[in-house]
């Protein structure tokens, strides 16, 4: 074993030991790069992709066809690099399957956190409860810009309806920015929130979900002024 071996190897032992505990997110890069890097030095290259991006959030949030203008970023590297977060929200969204009853701003927010983990665009998604608030159906309604025209009022409605569900909380996410829900994003609920209530279905709540905080219309107060 050469010394270029050895100090993969060492790298690798201090992971199965502590986990990334202690490392920089240099090391991090690096030992990931291992997988897809076989022979030049990956931890220039985790160097030279913090450089360009600012942080590893960034380098994670990085487009392919960015990721490979780094130096020693190839392709096999640049998927290596995306597949990660998407890995990531998959595996949070698999451990929140075992949520059967949403009653609570949390329960809200652990469900629909994950879902959004690694968007970089804005989605729209939906969770139809029945009268216990049990979990009916989830389902994504739109990708793009959160406006009066992306988001189908029809749509939601006509999914609640023959879902037969008695209650909707909607989310999305704001990639980027912060949980905090915008004069559009009011505009665009308080019209499905009208048009809900003359089926007789309630609108629970509106998610905002950044990163992994996230805000409650409902619990904001904003709401209260829906019926007036």
């Amino acid at each position: 074993m050469n010394l270029h071996e050895g100090h993969r190897q060492r790298l690798k032992d201090r992971f199965i030991r502590n986990g990334l505990s202690g490392f920089e997110d240099h090391n991090i890069l690096e030992l990931l790069l291992f997988f897809s890097v076989p022979r030049n030095d990956t931890n220039e290259i985790g160097h030279r992709l913090l450089q360009r991006f600012g942080s590893i959030s960034n380098v994670f949030d990085a487009p392919v066809e960015e990721l490979c203008k780094v130096e020693g970023i190839g392709m096999h590297s640049a998927v290596l690099i995306k597949l990660i977060p998407e890995l990531c929200s998959i595996y949070n969204i698999d451990k929140t399957e075992n949520i059967e009853i949403v009653n609570t701003t949390n329960a809200a927010g652990r469900f629909f956190v994950p879902r959004f983990m690694g968007k970089n665009d804005e989605e729209v998604h939906v969770l139809l409860l029945d009268d216990k608030k049990k979990i009916i159906k989830s389902e994504m309604i739109s990708k793009g810009t959160v406006n009066a025209s992306a988001v189908s009022v029809r749509k939601i409605v006509s999914l609640a309806v023959n879902s037969n569900a008695t209650g909707v909380i909607l989310a999305h996410n704001h990639p980027g920015g912060v949980a905090l829900p915008s004069s559009n994003d009011i505009v665009v609920t308080k019209r499905i929130y009208t048009a809900l209530k003359l089926m007789e279905i309630n609108l629970c709540d509106h998610i905002i979900v950044a990163g992994d905080d996230f805000v409650s219309m409902q619990d904001s107060g904003i709401f209260a002024d829906f019926d007036y």
